[in-house]
């Protein structure tokens, strides 16, 4: 444990891939033309790798231009006294074929949206990083 500030925690890379390992939403942003844009998604990991589905849109075109894309998962209580927040920023592509998609769809990840989302987009995180808060006790 890394404290950077009163109650700020840096988290290991470890930690990282552990909260990202046990959350099942979160949050890709990419960019329209030169805006960012935030969605969110369900998503699992496959290995280092985080992985969802996908229709035919914003989030596929940055996939198939295999864009640099960035990737939020967060939890805070009902209070603000703690939380996390993990961000990985990798290149985004799609995988059509092969042990990957065979691998998404053992894991029964599945999109939540309705409609056509039969494209697995893989983000492969060239950087991880993460943060713990916590500035009060902690409820059971």
């Amino acid at each position: 444990m890394r404290l950077i500030d009163s109650g700020l925690e840096i988290l290991s890379t470890e930690e990282c891939q552990d909260l990202l390992r046990r959350a099942t939403i979160g949050r890709v942003a990419v960019t329209v033309g030169t805006l960012p844009a935030v969605f969110p998604v369900n998503y699992a990991l496959l290995g280092d790798d985080i992985v969802f589905f996908t229709g035919a849109g914003t989030k596929l075109r940055a996939a198939v231009d295999q864009a640099v894309v960035a990737f939020e998962v967060d939890d805070f209580g009902a209070t603000p006294a703690y939380g996390w927040s993990v961000l990985a920023v990798g290149r985004a592509t799609e995988i059509t074929d092969g042990e990957p998609l065979a691998g998404a769809r053992r894991l029964r990840l599945r999109p939540f949206a309705g409609g056509d989302r039969s494209h697995l987009v893989r983000i492969r995180p060239e950087f991880l990083s993460g943060r713990r808060v916590c500035t009060g006790p902690v409820a059971d």
